[in-house]
């Protein structure tokens, strides 16, 4: 197991210079009720622990009549002396239509992904006494993403989907991607980045200099894609691992939304909204303003601003 995860299980010593709440509040009070407010509010500061705050939204769109897009969201934190562990895992799934089952595919392959994640790591983490995985999150990343398209090839034969899924634990990020749902990481200043690489036979083309980027966004053949979960054997996933930023977004997001309007108006609606509950939103209205032309999901992550 990576040695990152085992430093989160090891209990932290308590700094002598820097006493508890508790231990300073039994010190005489300040001269003043101002300058108390102040160091108690200094003292919460301090004592705010690192948390994920997360939003989510999803429509139709409005030029389909059903939804082949799924999602999940898995938020917890485990803040004591001892520990603190923020973990996040987040999944969006995109039903391919032109293949049968796809709204199908779509939620099978989540449950199966999340399933997994949540059965052989989230379940050791948290429990009494904590346990360390025999894999690597690497290991249990990809082994979710076999599940996936196992599952739906027992379960929905023909149907397949995108699938990007990000755990967020200690201080890290792991990204396991396929197809052409993405993963941006978005900075408060409004610089962004895309984490994910599209499995589509237009974005190879591009990679390969045979078309221009501007060509690319116009291809008739832009949503087909030369691997997905369900479809095809043997089958690979991408997992990238990246450090987990300050004061930063992890957006993941089907292309109803990033194939619809431009991302630098994605950005602008990230870093200028109230909470990411509302920046998802506002996004899918964008979306939909924009002709919604296809499913449109989006989870979208805060991250700390600082982790302990």
């Amino acid at each position: 197991m990576s040695s990152f995860l085992q430093r989160l299980l090891i209990k932290k010593g308590r700094r002598a210079e820097k006493p508890t709440l508790g231990q300073q509040i039994t010190q005489p009070l300040p001269e003043t009720k101002a300058r108390a407010r102040e160091t108690v509010a200094s003292h919460a500061a301090i004592l705010s622990p690192p948390q994920l705050i997360v939003g989510c939204g999803q429509s139709v769109g409005r030029q389909r009549n059903h939804n082949e897009d799924a999602l999940f969201t898995l938020t917890s934190s485990l803040i004591s002396n001892a520990t603190q562990v923020p973990f996040g895992f987040y999944i969006v799934a995109d039903g391919m239509g032109g293949h049968k089952h796809g709204e199908v595919a779509s939620e099978i392959a989540v449950r199966a992904m999340a399933n997994t994640v949540i059965q052989r790591l989230y379940a050791l983490l948290f429990s009494l006494p904590p346990q360390i995985p025999e894999q690597s999150l690497q290991e249990i990343m990809q082994e979710g993403v076999k599940a996936a398209h196992q599952a739906i090839r027992r379960q929905a034969p023909g149907g397949g989907t995108t699938l990007t899924a990000c755990l967020i634990l200690g201080e890290q990020i792991l990204i396991t991607h396929v197809g052409d749902s993405r993963a941006y990481l978005i900075e408060s200043t409004g610089q962004f980045q895309v984490l994910t690489r599209d499995h589509s036979l237009v974005k190879r083309l591009e990679e390969l200099g045979q078309i221009t980027p501007e060509q690319a966004a116009m291809h008739p053949q832009r949503n087909v894609l030369y691997r997905a979960v369900g479809q095809g054997e043997p089958f690979d996933a991408e997992i990238s691992v990246h450090p987990l930023p300050r004061s930063a977004y992890l957006m993941l997001c089907s292309d109803g939304l990033w194939g619809v309007i431009p991302e630098s108006e994605m950005v602008h609606l990230v870093i200028t909204a109230s909470s990411p509950a509302q920046a998802c939103q506002d996004l899918v209205a964008a979306a939909n303003a924009a002709g919604g032309p296809d499913n449109i999901t989006v989870v979208l992550v805060r991250l700390p601003d600082e982790t302990h």
